[in-house]
């Protein structure tokens, strides 16, 4: 497998066209697996032990969760640096102004047809919450304010990181790699990422950003530009959250 393949990130192109060699990734699917199944024992074991103990849920929940993102965000970037040539090439982690206000268009995109589809379900099946709502709820009930920015900090920040590298970054590139198609791709990972949310109320919502941030990585070529329209689909959430409103 040469260091470039049919659509790579626009940074493997740069590179090889300022005159770089490149190492041959080695990096491949199998380190998906790898990533999701990490992240799941470190923010399960994480979290456990501290509800064992009787930590607070604002506790429990965010240092479960940056546990899981050791995993989440780690791994792809442990990989594509051991077995490649580091996150930024590999992975197409860089942002530039141009791929910056691409990221702010396609982020209000997600976040508007985000609301009409949850509008849509909810008229359906009524009422419901995210499972993050939920636990800004439990946090609120608790009264920790530092917990809850902590969280909502998270959820508008760390969230878009962390998961973009798995999705859009190492299972996106990997597909790739292997001659999938951009299409089935950006389908495969949406659908991927819609369920490794574990919320079956919201699946056809978390497909339809899925999709959306998808197809910005393939048009763009660059993870930054899927980070932060992930960042602004998720910033009027984590903002309420902040403001102890998660409603």
């Amino acid at each position: 497998m040469p260091a470039d393949y049919e659509g790579c990130p626009i940074t493997v192109t740069e590179a090889l066209a300022d005159g770089r060699t490149l190492r041959r990734p080695r990096w491949g699917l199998g380190d998906v697996f790898i990533t999701l199944g990490l992240t799941v024992v470190l923010a399960l074991v994480v979290g456990g032990l501290l509800e064992a103990i009787g930590a607070s849920a604002g506790v429990t929940v965010i240092a479960g969760g940056l546990a899981g993102w050791v995993g989440l965000a780690g791994w792809p970037m442990l990989t594509t640096k051991w077995r490649g040539n580091g996150p930024r090439i590999d992975l197409g982690l860089r942002l530039t102004w141009d791929e910056l206000g691409w990221g702010v268009v396609t982020g209000v995109i997600a976040l508007v047809l985000a609301a009409v589809l949850t509008l849509i379900s909810t008229a359906i099946f009524g009422e419901f919450d995210s499972a993050a709502g939920e636990v800004a709820r439990s946090i609120v009930a608790e009264s920790n304010r530092l917990a809850l920015i902590g969280f909502g900090l998270m959820l508008m920040v760390g969230a878009p990181i962390a998961e973009e590298l798995a999705f859009r970054g190492l299972l996106f590139a990997g597909l790739r790699k292997r001659g999938v198609r951009p299409a089935l791709t950006v389908v495969i990972t949406a659908v991927a990422f819609a369920l490794f949310h574990f919320e079956p109320v919201r699946l056809g919502v978390l497909i339809a950003i899925g999709l959306v941030l998808g197809v910005a990585r393939a048009r763009s070529g660059s993870l930054g530009v899927s980070i932060v329209a992930h960042a602004v689909n998720n910033a009027p959430g984590a903002i309420f959250v902040m403001l102890g409103l998660p409603g």
